[in-house]
């Protein structure tokens, strides 16, 4: 059936087709760079040429920024990105968002692409590394059951430390589905409990390693909740687990080394816990001697001879006290009755007789004359001196 389009319906239509596109979301195209610009954005703009055929190019600023110094008319580069249907003008175009000199190869750069968008991320972060466990228990190997990397990495653990359990996760190291089969050992060992795990393969081309370069194995390695150690290939050989493991050892053997310690370490380890242990139980002896002889001290100032020594000094002080105010108050008692006594002896009636008094009494009945009118004419009376007493008789007024 026959549709009628509008410029704007065939372009949207288009830009869809194109958009839904699997291979031309994320791919590398070779090329000759020419008609470069630079907008006042930021933005570049140019094409890419191969004999007759020629493609239009947009990098936008923040791209642009990361890829650094722009492309010179000429040159021959390898770009990533994707391919877009721009509506407004009916053209197709490759959105960069990656550079690279066309003689580095395809696979290198998908490699510096891809690290430098996973660095961009923060997976490569020292800050994030974390330290090897100096005495693990279980140590998880990642790697083929068949390939000489794990007789490397057994060799070398049972020489330098027996006493760690080896758990191995086998996975597929190169191939279709090899990357897959790694994430899928990762995340075996992640559901155990080891302190560390190693991640290795024998040397080999940079095909043969590529599946350690693939996002999902990388990514795999970021989210491993105890440190790893990738020993993957030769000493020259670099692949992106590289950045994002804790540590990095040039083979498999060097990481079965970095993650044992040696027999010396261990004896030098054990003679530095021996002597802070026999430090730390000399300190505490000398504190415990301390302490007991101050409970002693304390005790003894506590003891009941010790209480009844200083009750009984008490009492001989208050004794003394005592004694002292009982005699002092003897003192002032014989004082006070020496007064007293001669108090009445200056107020006795023989006092008063001896200084010349006299007393009268009735004769009849014996009562004391103090007034005339107590005696009647005539009537007897008694008269007592110091001499003596004589008696008289009251004559006429």
């Amino acid at each position: 059936m026959l549709r009628l389009f509008t410029v704007s319906e065939l372009n949207a239509y288009l830009a869809a087709l194109i958009d839904a596109d699997e291979i031309l979301a994320d791919l590398w195209v070779e090329g000759e760079v020419f008609d470069f610009r630079q907008a006042t954005s930021g933005h570049w703009y140019f094409k890419l040429r191969h004999g007759d055929a020629a493609l239009g190019v947009a990098c936008w600023r923040s791209h642009a920024a990361r890829i650094g110094a722009p492309p010179r008319n000429g040159d021959s580069v390898l770009a990533h990105g994707r391919v877009g249907f721009y509506e407004a003008s009916g053209a197709l175009q490759l959105y960069v968002d990656m550079l690279r000199p066309a003689g580095v190869g395809i696979l290198h750069a998908r490699f510096e692409e891809l690290k430098a968008r996973l660095g961009a991320e923060g997976l490569f972060d020292g800050s994030r590394k974390r330290p090897l466990p100096p005495l693990p228990r279980r140590i998880g190997v990642v790697t083929s059951p068949a390939g000489a990397a794990l007789q490397d990495i057994l060799k070398v653990l049972g020489r330098r430390y027996p006493l760690a359990e080896v758990v191995l996760a086998p996975c597929q190291v190169q191939g279709g589905g090899s990357a897959e089969s790694v994430v899928e050992a990762l995340y075996a060992l992640y559901q155990q409990e080891v302190d560390v795990i190693i991640v290795a393969r024998g040397g080999g081309s940079a095909e043969d390693l590529w599946c350690f370069n693939e996002e999902v194995v990388a990514r795999a390695v970021f989210a491993s909740p105890v440190p790893v150690v990738s020993g993957v290939g030769h000493e020259t050989d670099t692949t992106i687990i590289d950045f994002v493991a804790d540590v990095r050892a040039p083979t498999p053997s060097a990481a079965a080394e970095l993650v044992t310690p040696t027999v010396e370490a261990l004896e030098g380890a054990l003679d530095e816990r021996r002597a802070r242990l026999t430090q730390a139980i000399a300190a505490r002896l000398g504190a415990a001697a301390a302490g007991l002889s101050d409970a002693r001290r304390r005790l003894a100032a506590h003891a009941p001879s010790a209480r009844i020594a200083r009750d009984r000094q008490a009492i001989d002080d208050l004794m003394r006290r005592a004694g002292a105010q009982i005699s002092h108050r003897l003192s002032l008692g014989r004082v006070r009755l020496e007064g007293l006594r001669a108090r009445a002896a200056a107020l006795s009636p023989q006092a008063t007789l001896d200084r010349g008094y006299a007393v009268v009494r009735r004769e009849a009945d014996g009562q004391v004359v103090t007034e005339p009118a107590q005696l009647a004419a005539g009537e007897p009376f008694e008269v007592t001196v110091r001499g003596g007493v004589f008696t008289g008789v009251r004559g006429a007024e």
